[in-house]
């Protein structure tokens, strides 16, 4: 079984960052995603699969892949029920990831990365371990329990919780610079954003739900 699956969205595509995330060891597949296979393309990587719907592909690229190499190629009418993000999440449970990352999902549109974050619930509940990750952002989803976030390993220093279509009760933040007890966390205010680790590390608790998970960074200069 593949154990980290890296698919490349066609959102934006900081080159810098997403070429040093491609050439770390653990990657074991790497899928493009429509308008992400053109990033593939001009940097010479070959995915291991195509997906999507080419609807925002340059011809002369998809027809390279469909003519010139082997890679296997799901190609999709623009016409359908899930978003060509959501078809590769899928594809990459089938081939048995254990951790899944998926570039190119954040920039553009806000309604893509909205159907982005909600997708991420499909290996959330499947139990993969999924993140959307740009050079500012890492948003995963979190259940019910406790989820400790250390101040050496965090992304960036600020995190943002929200919950995922529901209310969360008996919420809690301790550790922060904004520490909660027994909250109710609702989907329609924004008291949640921009907290700060305040020591070594924060614990982030509740019983049941879900709840999406932001590590965020300001842009370098």
């Amino acid at each position: 079984m593949s154990k980290r699956i890296v698919i490349i969205s066609g959102g934006e595509l900081n080159e810098e960052f997403v070429l040093s995330v491609l050439n770390q060891e653990e990657n074991d597949w790497i899928i493009g995603v429509d308008k992400g296979m053109e990033f593939l393309y001009h940097h010479k990587i070959l995915p291991n699969y195509i997906v999507g719907d080419f609807d925002s592909v340059n011809e002369e690229i998809a027809d390279y892949y469909r003519n010139e190499t082997s890679v296997p190629i799901r190609e999709f009418n623009p016409v359908k029920d899930a978003s060509d993000t959501e078809i590769a999440i899928r594809l990459a449970m089938t081939l048995g990831c254990k951790e899944l990352m998926i570039l190119g999902a954040t920039g553009g549109r806000i309604d893509h990365l909205w159907a982005n974050v909600q997708s991420l619930s499909i290996p959330f509940k499947a139990g993969i371990d999924a993140v959307i990750l740009d050079s500012q952002n890492l948003i995963r989803l979190i259940g019910g329990g406790k989820t400790v976030l250390k101040k050496e390993e965090a992304y960036g220093p600020y995190f943002s919780v929200f919950p995922l279509g529901e209310e969360i009760f008996n919420f809690s933040i301790t550790g922060a610079k904004y520490p909660l007890s027994n909250h109710i966390l609702t989907p329609y205010n924004s008291l949640c954003v921009s907290n700060q680790i305040e020591g070594d590390e924060v614990t982030i608790s509740f019983p049941t739900g879900t709840v999406i998970l932001m590590q965020t960074r300001d842009k370098e200069k």
